[in-house]
């Protein structure tokens, strides 16, 4: 598998839209508002009741219970039932999205997702700047569960599909199929199906006093079994009813299926919000057999792993017949280094936060002579000053007279070798600004490519000073 940038533009919404309602487990009463979010922002719930409005990304790494709805927390802030909110902003290709809240439950309205896809619609979506980089599939990735037998597989295909089977071994719910053909159907065919449950995890979830948001238009109840005159009393205290009663389909009182395979429907709308927790969009198809949160989460854990360490190791790939931005001699107009202690042969790419150098290194270089005789090796201590030679040029292109400057290492963080460099390579430098240049003084994250591998990596602090016997 591989991340690769596609054409399309990032997306957000063009105003705030606020929405209102009580959580299912918690039976708070919430405000929940969508703000429109920069670029690369993603999704993020802000608790707004708390002491410094603490914010918790929408991170698999952040999920820590999944008995009824997937659960985040973050240094001790929770945000409970994230997955129909999530759900609705992947349904409507938006991302980046900032989620206020003034209690730790998303509204449950009507247990779908239909409320927020309308709220986000009447917000307006809106194109921005940047390119949406999306993970295409080119392998197969699984998880199962070994208890349950539920698994989750992702295989490739052209857009990003999911299909969800379901079977509770039970008559009156059966075996289900839902398959959702491309995100665009995500309105018309999946946001409306509402959550349900079984008539005996209700019967366990009200004796824990959990639901206290529930009521008969929020939850399909399927009755899996016999209602004794004893539990029916209890279930019409519980949603406030005189008179309940099942219905020949096998589901509690006054609901009508939006589906028949309504169950299966609202699977797969979990199974998207879920997965937004991976904090990548995904192209390729989903496969997910009897679903559910604990299962999508480990899954997203897992795929959010893997995509960092291919994001991490990703080689960018350059034309290196181009003609540079600047040759060796341009070079040496503006680093004050020397052969053979100058380290960089030409530049292709320069903006006002990133440049990426070029050193051919051959059997010539003066420290293979002694490091090592007979087996040639290029210093690790060497690459690092080429990537900072390479930033040099960063730091310098912001003042009008570089061949004025030094450049002085200030700090070298987090430096890793993972390859050895040999008479031959082509190396590839990368260095991409930390923070923005201040007073001459540049951070920056290095990389040094070569072979279509990552040889080294390290974290640069380094200051332009000027030289002292030029005019002031």
């Amino acid at each position: 598998m591989k991340v690769s940038k596609i054409s399309n533009k990032q997306r957000t919404i063009a105003k705030k839209v606020t929405l209102q309602g009580v959580g299912l487990h918690t039976g708070e009463n919430v405000t929940m508002s969508f703000l429109p979010a920069k670029e690369n922002h993603g999704f993020a719930f802000k608790r707004i009741d708390l002491e410094g409005e603490p914010i918790i990304e929408a991170d698999a790494n952040y999920v820590v219970n999944t008995q009824r709805g997937t659960n985040l927390e973050k240094n001790g802030v929770k945000i409970h039932t994230s997955e129909h909110v999530l759900a609705a902003l992947v349904g409507l290709d938006i991302d980046n999205v900032l989620i206020e809240l003034d209690a730790p439950e998303p509204p449950i309205m009507d247990g779908s997702s239909k409320f927020f896809v309308k709220a986000l619609e009447e917000a307006g979506i809106v194109e921005q700047e940047q390119e949406r980089e999306e993970y295409i599939v080119k392998d197969v990735v699984s998880y199962k569960d070994e208890t349950t037998g539920s698994e989750i597989t992702v295989i490739p295909s052209d857009e990003y599909q999911i299909t969800t089977m379901v079977d509770f071994g039970t008559k009156v719910l059966g075996t289900q199929n839902a398959t959702l053909e491309k995100i665009s159907d995500f309105k018309e065919e999946i946001a409306d199906a509402r959550t349900f449950s079984f008539l005996h995890e209700l019967e366990m979830l009200l004796e824990h006093g959990l639901i206290k948001g529930g009521d008969l238009n929020n939850a399909i109840v399927y009755v899996d079994k016999e209602i004794s005159e004893s539990t029916m009393k209890k279930l019409e205290k519980a949603f406030d009813k005189k008179k309940l009663s099942v219905k020949p389909n096998g589901i509690l009182d006054n609901l009508t299926l939006h589906y028949p395979n309504e169950a299966a429907r609202h699977k797969l709308l979990d199974v998207v919000g879920d997965l937004a927790l991976v904090g990548s969009r995904i192209r390729g198809k989903v496969i997910a057999n009897k679903p559910g949160h604990f299962v999508n989460t480990q899954f997203a854990k897992k795929l959010s792993k893997i995509i960092k360490i291919e994001k991490r190791n990703k080689v960018p790939t350059y034309d290196l017949n181009q003609t540079p931005l600047m040759d060796v001699t341009q070079i040496m107009n503006m680093l004050p280094h020397r052969p053979p202690f100058l380290l960089v042969d030409k530049i292709l790419e320069l903006s006002d936060s990133h440049v990426v150098g070029v050193k051919n290194v051959t059997m010539n270089e003066p420290f293979f002579v002694g490091h090592f005789p007979g087996a040639p090796v290029m210093p690790g201590v060497l690459q690092v000053e080429a990537m900072a030679q390479t930033g040099g040029i960063l730091v310098l292109s912001t003042v009008p007279d570089p061949e004025n400057y030094l450049t002085f290492f200030m700090k070298i963080d987090n430096v890793k070798f993972k390859q050895q460099v040999v008479p031959g390579d082509t190396l590839i430098f990368k260095c991409d600004l930390i923070s923005p240049i201040r007073r001459g003084i540049c951070h920056m994250q290095a990389y040094a490519y070569a072979n279509g591998r990552l040889v080294s990596e390290a974290e640069l602090m380094a200051q332009i000073v000027k030289t002292k016997n030029t005019d002031s």
